[in-house]
């Protein structure tokens, strides 16, 4: 601790000294004990700053992989296509899809049952009408009050009804009709419909024809006979929806089912790019800063154990199938310890072993794979509490952080008292220093009346 001189100047001039500027020093003087804590507490903040920016990067990384061990990720895409999209167009193909080439005859089309009222005059259309309407569909019968209704308000009523089957009123140049519809296509959809329904003003009965019954869709696929009571067909091909067009019954349709590999290609070029970056922010720490400063975590063994730790989980060697390595899949491993990506190595390998990619990848109950391994390996570094490297190093950090921020305040406190005890005593000192003068004049006085002596020469 340094020390703080007072200079009181001459005792009898009457000018005192500067309070707040000697008080000043003594106060800096005495802060002086809390250097190394606030330099410790700046390299810890500093140590938060960089291994919490690691551990954004390490939670990237972790993302990017999920997306090739997730069962339901790119590895699961399918992509299909049609030779004739005018007769069959693919709707999608999900992660139970299987890549392979089918072939597919559409013999005709699915229709939905309906039926259309005979034509009320359009002077008629908005007669109230009398009867009931019986309509069987999907095996229930609904029975249907029309009296008071208009062809209008009645096709409210049923749509209102939840029957299993719509109405809508048709009007043209001719007049008015009312059109019913299945709710449900193909023959299990088809309706039966009975009516005593009359216009109530001229007692004109309107009945109703089947204008068109419910049918199945009728195709092969693969050879083999197969139905669909919907143009939308779900189970035909595993995995795969396709929507029926037209019928062409003397035209095959090729429908392929292929694997994603561009979007795979895309996962593991993100996943290497993610991987650089945790491995270029562990060889920053171990060097300088702009300023020529060591890193905030230089020698910090932390460093150390997070780069050692992924660059075991790179060397894992998988047991089971083709893919037992990331060479393999055209992944290399640079001087500087990052990654470099072949793609067509990659391509290769999607297109000509794509199964044991998918099990290189995406952990097994049978075996430890490759993505399995390292999911764990992230996992254990990262910042998921309460072990994970990352988390463990920041709670130390926070602890501390908290202790030295805590010996701080306390001394601030105790400075802070000192400060003001003392601004108290120099300010007392000061004022008998202005003093003297006035007392010593007085004690003058007081001599030259006791002595008759006056200090001017006149006695």
């Amino acid at each position: 601790m340094g020390i703080v001189g007072i200079s009181f100047g001459s005792p009898t001039s009457g000018q005192g000294f500067d309070v707040s500027s000697t008080v000043s020093q003594m106060v800096t003087n005495l802060q002086s004990i809390e250097t190394p804590w606030k330099n410790q507490l700046s390299l810890l903040e500093s140590q938060d700053s960089a291994v919490s920016s690691i551990g954004s990067d390490i939670s990237t990384l972790s993302n990017a992989l999920q997306s090739l061990t997730d069962f339901e990720g790119v590895l699961s895409g399918k992509q299909g296509s049609s030779s004739d999209n005018s007769v069959l167009e693919l709707s999608s193909a999900s992660s139970n899809a299987v890549a392979g080439t089918h072939t597919v005859v559409v013999t005709s089309l699915a229709e939905t049952s309906s039926f259309v009222s005979t034509t009320l005059p359009t002077a008629s259309a908005g007669d109230t009408l009398s009867g009931q309407l019986t309509v069987t569909v999907n095996g229930n019968t609904q029975t249907i009050d029309a009296g008071g209704d208009t062809l209008s308000t009645l096709a409210s009523a049923i749509n209102g009804g939840n029957y299993g089957f719509s109405a809508n009123v048709i009007t043209d140049s001719s007049g008015s009709r009312l059109s019913l519809v299945s709710g449900t296509s193909g023959v299990a959809g088809d309706l039966s419909v009975s009516s005593t329904v009359e216009d109530g003003t001229s007692s004109t009965a309107i009945s109703f024809t089947q204008s068109q019954p419910g049918a199945d869709a009728q195709l092969t696929v693969d050879g083999a006979s197969f139905s669909s009571a919907s143009n939308t067909v779900t189970t035909a091909i595993q995995g795969v929806t396709f929507q029926l067009l037209s019928a062409a019954p003397s035209e095959t349709v090729q429908v392929e089912i292929t694997n994603d590999n561009s979007a795979v290609e895309t996962a593991v070029s993100t996943f290497v790019s993610a991987y650089n970056t945790v491995l270029q922010d562990l060889n920053q720490q171990e060097g300088d800063d702009a300023s020529g400063n060591p890193e905030p975590l230089y020698g910090n063994s932390l460093t150390a154990t997070l780069q050692e730790d992924i660059e075991q989980a790179l060397d894992f060697t998988q047991t089971s199938g083709a893919i037992t390595s990331i060479t393999q899949l055209g992944i290399s491993v640079n001087d500087d310890g990052t990654l470099s990506l072949d793609t067509d190595t990659l391509n290769s390998e999607l297109n000509s072993n794509y199964s044991d990619v998918v099990n290189f990848f995406e952990p097994s109950g049978s075996f430890t794979s490759f993505g399995g391994n390292l999911s764990t390996v992230i996992s254990n570094i990262g910042n998921n509490a309460p072990s994970g490297l990352v988390y463990e190093f920041l709670q130390q950090n926070s602890t501390e952080e908290s202790t030295l921020n805590a010996e701080i305040s306390n001394e601030n406190v105790s400075i802070s008292a000192q400060q003001s005890q003392l601004t108290t005593e120099l300010n007392l000192a000061n004022y008998t220093l202005t003093e003297i003068p006035q007392q010593l004049d007085n004690i003058n006085e007081i001599y030259s009346a006791i002595t008759g002596y006056n200090e001017n020469g006149n006695n």
